[in-house]
């Protein structure tokens, strides 16, 4: 997962951070507190691509936590083009990038 960040850090800060939130689910690193981790994680990496914080009174993070269906659905279409040997987090990056608008709107 570094290894992809580090080599694509010219990516958009959304790409980031929607690799980091399929990635590091799939990793699934820890017994208790994936999502959260992964999440706060993401958002770090987002914020660091980015170099500044957006504002808003909620972070499109708390949002994509208060309504995780569609990232539960974006997490299975990463895995499903895993499969076919492929890093596709495209459906992560709507779902990041329509919480962002919220975040900033």
């Amino acid at each position: 997962m570094m290894a992809y960040i580090g080599e694509h850090w010219s990516a958009t800060p959304i790409h980031l951070c929607a690799y980091v939130l399929w990635r590091c689910n799939w990793i699934h690193p820890f017994f208790n507190g994936n999502g959260r981790t992964t999440r706060g994680l993401a958002y770090l990496t987002f914020l660091l691509r980015l170099g500044y914080e957006p504002g808003g009174r909620r972070t499109f993070i708390d949002m994509i936590s208060e309504n995780k269906q569609p990232y539960y659905d974006a997490l299975d279409c990463a895995d499903a083009a895993w499969k076919r040997g492929t890093a596709d987090v495209s459906d992560m990056e709507r779902v990041v990038t329509e919480n962002l608008a919220r975040q900033l709107g």
